[in-house]
């Protein structure tokens, strides 16, 4: 057999390989994000559901409470008693929606995200730390394969929730 001919049959095997990979290091990254997050929200007495929210109005907002309990899978009465411990806690405000008085619009208070960034600066120097070894370009489509990938997520989260 040539050499062109076993590279050839060896590619499928490669990418199958590189596939299931890319698919054990995902969710390894995503045990490991939960446990960092559970001993974020630990540190901080919320309730990992309560920093999930929070990090929900952070990222989107502000938000509107039944928006909040849709991208979260939450029911809408749920979200009352995680609001109210959000904003005990200084974490958010809820306000009237200018543009419809009837409606209120929550938003992440400032005030307190050093403290919640200060838990997190651990891994933020860390992923400092591995980007630096990479090039622009390779970080560019790094970048993509992660939109691409949280996209899939949604989609399928997405569809067994409408399901």
């Amino acid at each position: 057999m040539t050499s062109q001919a076993h590279d050839s049959k060896e590619e499928p095997r490669r990418r199958k390989q590189s596939n299931l990979a890319i698919r054990g290091a995902m969710r390894e990254l995503g045990i490991q994000l939960a446990l960092l997050n559970y001993h974020v929200s630990s540190r901080l007495e919320l309730k990992d559901v309560d920093l999930d929210c929070l990090n929900l109005v952070d990222q989107y907002g502000p938000l509107s409470p039944t928006a909040i309990a849709r991208m979260s899978g939450l029911h809408p009465a749920t979200m009352t008693g995680i609001l109210d411990r959000l904003e005990q806690g200084g974490w958010v405000a809820r306000e009237r929606d200018p543009a419809d008085r009837r409606a209120v619009l929550v938003h992440a208070l400032r005030e307190r995200m050093p403290d919640l960034l200060r838990l997190y600066q651990g891994m933020s120097a860390s992923m400092n730390k591995i980007c630096a070894g990479y090039t622009n370009e390779e970080l560019e489509l790094v970048a993509d394969f992660l939109q691409r990938t949280a996209s899939a997520g949604q989609a399928a989260a997405d569809e067994i929730a409408g399901s």
